[in-house]
């Protein structure tokens, strides 16, 4: 058997490209501004023109990419006096609860290509498919909603932090997923990755396409007729899911 084509791929140049986007990678958790630096070193990638390549292939994706829809700031005070129940009252309500910012994302001052738009998009609605998925918006359930992405539009930051986690995981869990009582450590195995990995491809696959979604129009909707229409079966159960915290359920109680 012959490994000579790795010599092909593992090129000095291509070796620290790697590295720096590990370093990237590695500190997402500790600092948000880590995910958008990796998401901006890779625009030009391989990678990302197959993101492109892929909302380009659903039409109503591709009209979204087309017309560059930013759509209004979210204002969670008026969130808050929507319907009970609808996905601007459920997303404000959980986002006060935690103490998130809404506005968390970058917003540049224009998008000088495909590549920054889809990245604005990505960013801007990823705690509305939290609340849409039921995947806790912790750590515990980070691994779930960004597989939604990557299996929907295959986008390259999503994709490349669920590789390097199992990655670094796999060096330095002690346990497999059955073997981890504490659910802090059950979230550091590759057994859980993994399940939360799977569970998220799974359910992007079946879902309708997430990103031509122009959630700022539908914020009075019910939440869960939306899910009916956009083919989403949230997970409820589980340390995943942020319908087991406790604080949660009782603010949307």
């Amino acid at each position: 058997m012959s490994f000579n084509y790795i010599d092909k791929v593992i090129t000095p140049e291509n070796l620290q490209k790697f590295l720096e986007l590990v370093d990237y990678a590695a500190g997402s958790g500790k600092d948000v501004n880590n995910v958008f630096d990796l998401s901006d070193k890779l625009h030009g990638s391989r990678p990302m023109g197959l993101c492109v390549k892929a909302i380009g292939q659903d039409p109503a994706s591709a009209a979204m990419l087309a017309e560059r829809y930013v759509g209004p700031d979210y204002d969670v005070e008026a969130m808050l006096k929507m319907p009970k129940g609808s996905l601007g009252w459920t997303y404000a309500t959980i986002l006060t609860t935690m103490g998130y910012d809404a506005k968390f994302y970058r917003t540049p001052d224009s998008f000088a290509n495909e590549e920054d738009y889809i990245t604005f998009r990505v960013y801007k609605t990823h705690d509305i498919h939290h609340v849409m998925t039921g995947f806790s918006l912790n750590n515990f359930g980070e691994f779930g909603v960004i597989s939604v992405f990557g299996a929907q539009i295959r986008y390259p930051t999503f994709i490349f932090i669920d590789l390097i986690s199992m990655l670094l995981t796999f060096f330095s869990s002690q346990n497999l997923y059955g073997e981890a009582e504490n659910p802090v450590e059950q979230a550091r195995t590759l057994g859980y990755q993994f399940r939360l990995i799977s569970d998220g491809i799974e359910m992007g696959l079946k879902a309708k396409p997430l990103f031509p979604v122009k959630w700022e129009e539908l914020f009075e909707r019910p939440i869960e007729e939306l899910r009916s229409q956009l083919n989403i079966e949230p997970v409820r159960e589980g340390i995943y899911s942020w319908y087991s915290d406790p604080k949660l359920k009782a603010a949307l109680s």
